[in-house]
């Protein structure tokens, strides 16, 4: 693995965008803005002062969700989405009330990785569900 370094705060409204552009899908400028202000924490990695990584949390005090957990294409499956994922949790544990619940949503084959991080499925007991604006 390269040498990175983990930047425990959001990462720039450009690197955002950037990352998202090229892995999640594209954002407008207005919504990083409020992610980034809105987040509980969050986290990126950086290699040379380029930010190739990140993760992030949101939450109310009570439940909190990770979200955004995404490296750039030509630095995936080398660990760092490891990386990130250690960071937000450890934040949890120790920032977040014991009461509280953390979720993540998990996209095909992601399931993998928040299973090392004790994250269980819920279905059937459960789904995770996604609103569709798009009626």
């Amino acid at each position: 693995m390269k040498k990175f370094e983990v930047v425990k705060k959001m990462p720039s409204i450009e690197d955002y965008l950037n990352i998202r552009k090229h892995t999640l899908g594209e954002k407008t400028r207005a919504s990083a803005k409020l992610a980034i202000d809105n987040s509980w924490f969050g986290v990126h990695i950086t290699i040379k002062d380029k930010t190739i990584g990140m993760g992030r949390m949101i939450g109310d005090g009570c439940t909190f969700h990770i979200t955004d957990v995404t490296v750039l294409p030509q630095h995936q499956g080398l660990g760092f989405e490891g990386v990130i994922m250690e960071a937000l949790v450890n934040y949890y544990r120790k920032n977040a009330p014991k009461d509280g619940c953390l979720t993540v949503i998990a996209k095909g084959e992601a399931k993998n990785l928040y299973k090392k991080f004790n994250f269980e499925e819920t279905a059937p007991k459960s789904v995770g569900m996604k609103y569709n604006n798009m009626l």
